[in-house]
């Protein structure tokens, strides 16, 4: 699919109506139907036609969006699952011993001169700590929803995996500032 004609449907959608160059929109809707038919009928009277040429390409539009949505949500649900992978955020911790282990585990990261760094270095290591919790929940909530069974759509999964991303990077930036400071 061609992203860029895509961008270009999207510039004539947001122009407004009374700027719009209809007959460059009738021949956006050409290429897109190759209805011949539709196009000369656009031709004859531009301006009587000017709404049905923008709903046309206002359904292809979101067509075209819908596919590079789920090519997006394809490529985000990938790289979440080597974020699973990496941070182990598939593991289910259920009792307060698997809690204090993993709680452990955590602390193993922890500076051997870490009382002595500054508040906001020392608040890097205490938010990462709510950051993999906050990570393994959403975790949770996308298992929920992509499961083999049922189907769903792009538009549930990607605001959760959007997040998701977002955290993870939010989670290493930390670890580098807090595992670099008084070492630059």
């Amino acid at each position: 699919m061609d992203h860029n004609f895509t961008n270009k449907i999207k510039a004539w959608l947001d122009t407004p109506e009374h700027e719009r160059d209809l007959a460059a929109g009738a021949l956006m809707v050409l290429q897109l139907s190759n209805n011949q038919i539709m196009y000369r009928g656009f031709i004859r009277n531009l301006s009587r036609s000017a709404k049905m040429i923008a709903y046309q390409l206002q359904k292809y539009y979101n067509f075209r969006v819908q596919n590079l949505t789920h090519e997006q949500v394809t490529a985000m649900q990938t790289q979440v699952a080597t974020i699973v992978e990496k941070n182990h955020l598939d593991r289910s911790v259920k009792t307060k011993k698997e809690k204090a282990a993993a709680a452990e585990e955590f602390k193993k990261g922890k500076r051997a001169d870490h009382d002595s760094l500054p508040d906001e270095v020392q608040a890097y290591y205490a938010e990462n700590l709510s950051l993999l919790q906050k990570m393994r929940a959403l975790h949770a909530k996308l298992s929920v929803l992509s499961t083999e069974n049922a189907t769903c759509p792009d538009s549930e999964r990607y605001p959760f995996l959007k997040e998701l991303i977002a955290l993870d990077k939010r989670y290493h930036d930390n670890w580098r500032a807090y595992d670099t400071y008084g070492k630059e």
